[in-house]
């Protein structure tokens, strides 16, 4: 569903990204790992169409999207989680969430998309109407993640959705993307916290210096001493 090939970006003239290759088949969930500062959100803002590359491909469904505006990957299916949830605190929940219904393909769909957040974030539907800045951080991360539901995505990309929450709250989401991946929705998530990544995708990159180092299952990563020692502490 997704492939990046060799890609290439950056800000003012600084290259981020060196040669970054990677595919997301349209029912996985993939990992993209990496530490602080390697450019894990420099690839998910060059896909979603909010910066440019400078060298390199990005397809989806087959399609180049390397040059479409953010506008359009979002009509085409590619839907992006940013990291800080970015929500309008002084709005309602439901009115957070009906922002993401604008592309056209989704609008019929309001009702049904909307029904579908609340039944997997029960706690949105008892707080509908309550304004999205007095929420938990995790509450927080479930409307940023409904809203993006709201546009009927085929890929769904998250960056760092367990930034600031509770490990419960975090397994929490994690496992409402498991609901999602089986529907089945495609799911490319950046993460810190290898150890629940890992546990919750079927695959992994590790990204280094803007540049992919190590491509593996899940299952192979989680025994790679490597990965063990650099990101899980053991």
């Amino acid at each position: 569903m997704l492939e990046l090939k060799g890609l290439v970006a950056g800000y003012g003239g600084v290259r981020i990204l060196h040669d970054v290759s990677l595919t997301v088949g349209a029912t996985e969930m993939v990992a993209l790992l990496g530490s602080n500062g390697v450019g894990k959100s420099t690839v998910m803002k060059t896909i979603s169409g909010l910066l440019r590359s400078t060298e390199g491909s990005i397809k989806f469904e087959g399609r180049e999207i390397s040059r479409t505006s953010p506008e359009d990957i979002v009509e085409a299916g590619l839907v992006l989680v940013p990291e800080g949830r970015r929500l309008f605190n002084g709005m309602s929940v439901q009115d957070n969430l009906l922002i993401g219904n604008t592309v056209r393909h989704a609008l019929p769909r309001r009702k049904e998309l909307l029904d579908k957040v609340f039944e997997l974030f029960p706690v949105l539907a008892l707080r509908r109407l309550q304004a999205a800045g007095t929420l938990s951080g995790g509450e927080q991360q479930m409307v940023a993640i409904g809203r993006a539901l709201m546009a009927a995505p085929k890929l769904l990309m998250l960056d760092e959705p367990s930034l600031g929450l509770a490990p419960a709250l975090t397994h929490q989401v994690f496992e409402a993307l498991r609901v999602l991946n089986k529907e089945p929705l495609a799911i490319l998530v950046v993460e810190q916290n290898v150890s629940i990544a890992l546990a919750a995708c079927e695959r992994g990159y590790v990204l280094e210096d803007g540049s992919i180092t190590v491509s593996d299952t899940a299952e192979a990563m989680r025994k790679d001493d490597g990965i063990r020692k650099a990101y899980l502490g053991m």
